[in-house]
């Protein structure tokens, strides 16, 4: 397949032709920035990749990310290769996998015995990023410290597994303004801790969690009074919004809005929802899918928003924006009701960058892994040299900037029990097949192979037919996790 993939139709359908016809000549690989440039990575949580309009899938209304698509690299074959909200958090901020971050399955009290959480002493991008003089802000949801009692008093604490937990100073790994949450998913009246905020003192607000985290994100690029980051120093900003997470019925009316006139069958058009029976996921969908697009609407909105405030403060051309997503969404899909499977819908996320005039506005279909962020980032930013040895992510920076360099094959999946490391589900993904293995205690290894091109919707497990195929994924497979050092390797558990 080539790098671009329908890239004259792409520009045209977004409008982006001109601008691209005024950058050219600007992209070459030896640029660099003549001032530090800036960041900004915006990941709501549970937004599938088929969930945005250039994807032309699901009919969702996204006005805003289709116009930063044409002005950005767009890789909608990108991947969260551990699809669940701690490990993808993880392998971002650390550029390792599952095994190597620390963080083998959600945080959360069932897997505080198994010290599931970010390490303190792990060396972040952020925290590069802090030794190099920059300012660090991070709003929204972090879900990376495990929660140990007393636990803090909170909706999400009170049922028998506790998953919220404050981030005390010493593990915020360079963040230097802090107002975010461990996990809180009352979207409409959120909680956070503020830079100095005590454990047992939360902030709780009665305003959308993304508008919130959109009307701060402002007051943080803008900067009046200096009262946010350092005057004059380049900028670091994450903002992690919780929507489009469970539960959908945490949004504003005036979103839903943008789909009057469709049915709830109208709004779903993806073959793997079984509307002909009366499934569990077909139930799902039909009572949420709506409410799904519209939260996805209302975090496109706050998107722009924040996009918006870099070109009104005169930041966005030396400003590097990030939109991604943590996992996506099966929604009924296979009647899966989320995600942390295999399923196009689970492991697809949305990604774009943009950088004016360092990056060419593209469509790519590149095999983008979570871990290769971290360092593709550094070296987008002039830091190559500063890059972790050992690092288990490879900086795609060159590809980003020109198009051209070794490109991935494949991208790895992980589901790994917190207790059995060498025991789950493994799998491969590349731009035909998919493959998994899962491992069960005391049962055969079960292996699905799904052909993507044939099977797009991932309705047949074609393992059986096609024997070369499992056994030359399985080889590949196999490589790269020896690359890695996965347990998976050393087969001692066998536990689901």
């Amino acid at each position: 397949m080539t790098g671009n993939l329908d890239r004259r139709a792409f520009l045209k359908s977004a409008g982006a032709a001109a601008l691209v016809a005024g950058a050219s000549g600007a992209f070459a690989a030896a640029d660099k920035p003549s001032v530090q440039p800036n960041l900004v990575i915006v990941f709501p949580d549970q937004m599938r990749g088929q969930a945005v309009g250039v994807a032309g899938e699901d009919p969702v209304v996204t006005p805003n990310l289709d116009a930063f698509a044409a002005e950005s690299l767009y890789l909608p074959q990108a991947v969260s290769n551990y699809p669940v909200c701690s490990p993808f958090r993880a392998m971002l901020m650390t550029g390792h996998y599952p095994h190597a971050s620390g963080v083998r399955n959600n945080c959360l009290s069932r897997t505080t015995p198994y010290n599931c959480e970010l390490p303190r002493n792990a060396r972040c991008w952020s925290d590069v990023l802090s030794d190099k003089g920059y300012s660090l802000g991070y709003i929204g949801k972090w879900h990376l410290d495990s929660p140990r009692p007393p636990y803090v008093d909170c909706k999400n604490n009170r049922g028998k597994d506790k998953w919220n937990e404050w981030c005390s100073p010493d593990r915020r790994h360079g963040f230097d303004f802090w107002y975010a949450y461990g996990t809180y998913d009352w979207h409409l009246n959120p909680m956070y801790w503020a830079t100095g905020t005590p454990r047992m003192k939360p902030i709780f607000v009665n305003q959308w969690g993304p508008e919130h985290e959109a009307d701060l994100a402002i007051k943080y690029i803008t900067n009046a009074g200096g009262k946010y980051r350092k005057t004059g120093k380049p900028f670091a900003l994450v903002v992690s919004m919780n929507p489009p997470h469970t539960p959908y019925t945490q949004v504003p009316a005036r979103y839903k809005k943008a789909y009057e006139g469709k049915t709830d069958r109208q709004l779903i058009n993806r073959a793997n929802v079984n509307l002909k029976g009366n499934s569990s996921g077909a139930k799902l969908a039909l009572a949420q899918i709506r409410n799904y697009f519209a939260m996805i609407t209302g975090v496109d909105e706050q998107f722009g928003r924040i996009v918006k405030a870099l070109a009104d403060a005169g930041l966005e051309k030396n400003t590097i924006v990030l939109f991604t997503s943590d996992h996506g969404n099966c929604l009924g899909c296979h009647d899966q009701p989320t995600k942390n499977n295999r399923y196009e819908e689970s492991m697809r996320i949305p990604f774009m960058i943009r950088w004016p005039g360092k990056i060419r506005p593209r469509k790519d279909d590149l095999l983008m892994s979570t871990p290769d962020i971290y360092p593709t980032l550094l070296d987008l930013m002039g830091f190559s040299n500063a890059i972790p040895k050992g690092l288990q992510g490879v900086s795609r920076g060159e590809l980003f900037r020109t198009g051209k360099g070794a490109r991935p094959k494949s991208q790895l999946y992980f589901w790994i029990p917190v207790a059995g490391p060498s025991g789950g589900r493994r799998g491969l993904r590349n731009h035909r097949y998919t493959l998994e293995i899962n491992r069960q205690k005391n049962k055969p290894e079960q292996i699905t192979l799904h052909d993507n091109v044939n099977d797009p919707f991932q309705l047949v497990n074609a393992a059986a037919k096609l024997p070369e195929a499992v056994a030359k994924m399985t080889t590949e497979m196999n490589a790269r996790l020896k690359e890695i050092n996965d347990p998976w390797l050393g087969g001692a558990d066998r536990k689901a």
